[in-house]
């Protein structure tokens, strides 16, 4: 088969799927815009969340602790990253890549306990007795 011939064969498929998506695409819109509902109230185009109306001004100033479990976040996900691609390389790593995945979570482990004691993790009111959560004897 010559190449070009294959070359354009394999055009000529992408162009047609790409039609069909857009013809497909047009065909939903179009039926939703016929069978929809058609309603005009006051509440309609106000803006809801969740089905929550909005209440106050959407430029609120956020608590740092979102930011700090949304960091927390990042690293212990990427952290599962490294551990999946060290799974699926196992037998090749050997013992070395087994000791050295020990490390790494070790090392984890300890900045987590480090945060934990440090109440990066705490999200109620510091109490007067410095205790979280604990309740105050009578």
């Amino acid at each position: 088969m010559n190449p070009v011939t294959s070359q354009l064969d394999a055009l000529r498929s992408a162009a047609l799927y790409g039609g069909a998506v857009l013809l497909l695409v047009s065909f939903m819109l179009l039926l939703s815009h016929v069978l929809g509902q058609r309603h005009h109230d006051r509440a309609t185009g106000e803006p809801y969340e969740s089905g929550m109306i909005t209440t106050g001004s959407a430029r609120m100033r956020f608590d740092v602790k979102f930011y700090l479990v949304a960091i927390l976040f990042v690293v212990f996900d990427l952290e599962a990253v490294f551990v999946f691609t060290w799974s699926v390389s196992l037998r090749e790593l050997g013992w070395s890549g087994y000791i050295e995945m020990l490390i790494f979570i070790g090392v984890l482990a300890v900045a987590l306990v480090y945060l934990w004691r440090m109440g990066a993790l705490d999200w109620g009111p510091a109490r007067q007795d410095g205790v979280r959560g604990q309740q105050k004897g009578p």
